[in-house]
């Protein structure tokens, strides 16, 4: 049986790199258009694309939900250190906007008791469906799975003690509807907690959309009725900011 000619290897060979090249091209593609919190992201072609200046995030998918309840987020997002911080009362009615997997609406729902209501909403159902699961496993009654929409938040008014939005404010479609909603849900003395990734800080290992300067929060969300109370700069990507209602400003 006759050989190859070394040419023929040459053309083997030549056609092996291209095939390696391509594909390295397709995976660095495919990685460049990974949204920051994981795979996929919620597409809402209507939806405005920046806010005041501000590119809005696009949502992320329940296809990258394993990502909200990795391992090291206890230490870098601290979650028993920022609800410490926050010093939620036995009984309170919070709302965990944005809530995914419910990571910090089991937490939530132990700090306020029995007596007190977690009220956990999501535009995805499948996100509510794993928070539901983990609701079975954990024993816990006092919270409640809300579907909402990108323009309804689905919050009864004037019941909230409190407001947390952990790494969603950024990706609000639509802010201002939004906000207003979540400050007539909220009692005259309910808190608004905002917690974002540092967007002054270049080492904050997350793309630019998902990331917040302090001016740029206190300048957003000022106007819509809110007063600036509080900031917490414990954690180490993020922020903690916290508003009150502004009582010189009227029901929107």
């Amino acid at each position: 049986m006759s050989r190859p000619s070394p040419s023929c290897y040459c053309n083997r060979l030549r056609l092996a790199l291209l095939s390696f090249v391509a594909g390295l091209l397709s995976f660095f593609l495919f990685a460049a258009n990974l949204p920051a919190h994981g795979p996929g992201s919620v597409d809402n072609k209507a939806a405005p694309k920046t806010f005041k200046g501000r590119v809005i995030a696009p949502p992320m998918s329940y296809l990258g939900a394993d990502w909200l309840e990795r391992s090291n987020r206890e230490v870098t997002q601290q979650p028993e250190k920022v609800l410490d911080a926050l010093k939620i009362a036995p009984g309170s009615t919070v709302a965990d906007i944005g809530a995914g997997t419910g990571y910090f609406s089991v937490r939530l729902a132990k700090r306020v008791g029995p007596q007190g209501r977690v009220l956990a909403t999501d535009i995805q159902p499948e996100m509510l469906a794993r928070l539901s699961v983990t609701m079975q496993k954990t024993g816990l009654h006092n919270i409640e799975p809300i579907l909402c929409t990108p323009t309804d938040a689905r919050l009864p008014p004037g019941q909230l003690d409190l407001a947390l939005m952990v790494d969603v404010y950024h990706e609000l479609a639509y802010p201002e509807e939004t906000m207003a909603q979540v400050r007539r849900a909220l009692k005259p003395d309910g808190r608004l907690v905002l917690v974002e990734y540092r967007g002054e800080d270049p080492r904050v290992p997350i793309k630019p959309e998902h990331k917040m300067t302090l001016h740029q929060v206190h300048s957003e969300i000022e106007p819509m009725g809110f007063r600036l109370h509080q900031v917490f700069e414990f954690l180490v990507h993020q922020r903690i900011v916290v508003f009150v209602k502004d009582e010189r400003a009227g029901e929107p």
